[in-house]
């Protein structure tokens, strides 16, 4: 008989992280609740050896060579991005949002930023029932060039977290800013 130890603590977190985003992204724009606060949990718990990842801070850098993922110098080079502050959006005008023939290839931005508050946004698409209201502390310029971006198939996955609130917005929601 095969007997399958536990998960330990790390890999449950990990693993409850993953669940978190999954459902987030299912549910665009619905609240989830992360193990852990913070971009690190969401680090350890995408990333692995064939992942190309950015972050804007040291802390997180770091985490990111922990896992063996490569560091890319910019946000344009990473399947990853991981912005602890959304200063300004030049660098993500280069953004990769995957080609008509692989919109998969398109990166996951993952923004630490106020959750309930900031600028109103209506949502609509796969995943919402009629329309969803929500409040993100994204500008309203960063919206602007998501739409500008986000041509379905072709864009990229945006997670918000607000310590351990994260909410999904996939790349085939309609976000209407208010």
């Amino acid at each position: 008989m095969l007997t399958v130890a536990p998960p330990d603590l790390e890999e449950a977190r990990s693993n409850a992280t993953f669940e978190a985003l999954m459902w987030s992204m299912a549910r665009p724009g619905e609240q989830r609740e992360l193990a852990e606060p913070g971009l690190a949990p969401i680090i350890e718990a995408f990333l692995d050896l064939e992942c190309t990842a950015y972050a804007d801070d040291a802390e997180l850098a770091g985490l990111i060579a922990r896992t063996g993922a490569e560091r890319a110098e910019a946000p344009a080079d990473a399947d990853h991005v991981f912005l602890a502050q959304l200063d300004g959006l030049a660098e993500l005008e280069a953004l990769n949002c995957g080609s008509a023939l692989y919109p998969d290839d398109g990166a996951t931005l993952v923004v630490a930023a106020a959750i309930g508050q900031g600028q109103r946004l209506r949502l609509s698409g796969p995943g919402i029932e009629g329309k969803r209201e929500i409040s993100l502390g994204l500008p309203a310029a960063f919206w602007a060039l998501r739409q500008k971006l986000c041509a379905y198939p072709q864009g990229f996955e945006l997670f918000v977290v607000d310590g351990r609130a994260v909410i999904g917005i996939p790349r085939s929601t309609q976000v209407e800013v208010l």
